[in-house]
């Protein structure tokens, strides 16, 4: 059955929300790691709960969110340009930034540990990549303009 069709005969589920679910694993700090997620990038609470057993969520906004997959030779080409070829963990957290030099430096002082540097991608965003708490793989990506604008060369 194509598409279309699928479509015609039945209302598609809708997504309203993406939400990651990063679990700080026992031993590790977690008012350290919601400090470093809140305070250092930048992200506001939402959302909170606690329960029984000391158990307890926070929820950060994030702002939007979608969901990039890509195949295998995609994901080695971005591992190439982005960080010296170190493979990506099978789940990388990508957010976008304002400033990816500043943030990327808020990010290490906070306690981040520093993958790749900032540097210029061939699709026009300034990316790093670091492992943040909490076992997340991240980049922090600055847009800097549509394909178009690029230089000739550029990629």
């Amino acid at each position: 059955m194509n598409r279309e069709a699928i479509m015609a005969n039945e209302p598609s589920p809708r997504v309203r929300q993406l939400r990651l679910v990063a679990s700080v694993p026992d031993g590790e700090d977690f008012e350290a790691a919601l400090a470093f997620y809140r305070d250092v990038l930048g992200m506001p609470v939402q959302e909170s709960y606690e329960a029984e057993g000391d158990a307890r969520v926070v929820i950060l906004d994030a702002g939007r969110a979608t969901l990039e997959l890509s195949n295998a030779a995609q994901v080695r080409f971005i591992d190439r340009v982005e960080a010296e070829g170190r493979p990506s963990a099978p789940l990388r957290v990508a957010l976008e930034v304002d400033d990816s030099d500043a943030s990327t430096a808020a990010a290490v002082e906070g306690g981040a540990e520093l993958v790749a540097e900032v540097r210029e991608t061939p699709w026009r965003s300034r990316n790093s990549r670091l492992e943040g708490p909490a076992g997340l793989q991240l980049t922090l990506f600055q847009e800097l303009g549509p394909l178009e604008d690029a230089g000739e060369g550029d990629g």
